[in-house]
């Protein structure tokens, strides 16, 4: 093999690593990133049956939705071959969209920084869960890599809470946490030469959710412009459609592999 294909795959293989190891040190650097100070206040603050921000906390079913159907998935297609690697990680991300939806769901119904615990915690397993299920697919990464970035979203949720109960509050850890589904998935299947439809999907997913974090961002605005549907609303309907995208990639992949085996027994 020429030495400039084998650095070169070698400059590939290290990307992702890079990409955490710089973004670490950029939020390093920067210091304390801490939660907006209105941040509690919603624009949509309207009641419906007896229901206060009904809006907010009611668009959460669709977690609940998506996590059941997503666990249900992976129970029954659980001898499936295909999801050998990722059982683990989809369990976890399924799982954590399920408690999502309750724990954002209490933190609405009486917004504050005690609640907004149990809104983030299930967010950063849900994150930890995709990774890992990425992660071990697409680079046969040890399986004990969900135990540890199970580990790490409850750490990054537990640090924000210490140090927002000393009075500082430091989202620095949550945010990695969250960017690097965003940035490492994208990479991961590159090197790995996933299908072409895989990689749109999450592609659609993750833009998904970059718009749900500019609606959470722009909360004011889009209520006073649409009446009907807040921000942060949009928000949970826009990350609800981001997940349901990424239940229905592994669906269709499950899917195709168990049509494959079937069609190989009836071969030999």
């Amino acid at each position: 093999m020429p030495s400039g294909s084998l650095h070169s795959q070698q400059a590939r293989h290290l990307l992702p690593t890079l990409v955490v190891l710089v973004t670490a040190l950029a939020m390093l650097l920067h210091g304390p990133i801490l939660q907006l100070p209105d941040y509690h206040r919603f624009a949509d603050q309207r009641v419906w049956l007896g229901i206060p921000n009904a809006a907010d906390v009611l668009s959460n079913l669709g977690f609940a939705i998506v996590g059941v159907y997503g666990m249900c998935l992976v129970w029954r297609e659980r001898g499936n071959t295909a999801l050998a690697q990722g059982r683990s990680g989809y369990t976890l991300f399924f799982a954590a969209l399920l408690l999502t939806a309750f724990g954002s769901s209490w933190y609405h119904l009486a917004p504050d920084n005690a609640r907004l615990v149990w809104d983030r915690l299930p967010i950063a397993l849900a994150c930890a869960g995709l990774l890992a299920a990425v992660w071990r697919e697409t680079q046969n990464i040890h399986r004990g890599i969900t135990v540890a970035l199970a580990g790490f979203a409850i750490l990054s949720v537990a640090w924000w809470r210490y140090t927002d109960l000393h009075g500082m509050g430091d989202l620095r850890p949550y945010l990695l946490l969250q960017l690097m589904p965003l940035l490492l998935i994208p990479l991961w299947q590159w090197q790995h030469r996933s299908p072409t439809l895989e990689r749109q999907a999450f592609a659609v997913a993750i833009g998904l959710y970059v718009l749900a974090k500019v609606s959470e961002l722009t909360d004011q605005a889009i209520f006073e412009t649409l009446t009907i549907l807040s921000g942060h609303t949009l928000k949970h309907l826009l990350a609800i459609l981001a997940s349901a995208v990424v239940a229905w990639s592994l669906a269709r992949r499950l899917g195709f592999a168990a049509r494959n085996n079937r069609m190989t027994v009836i071969c030999t």
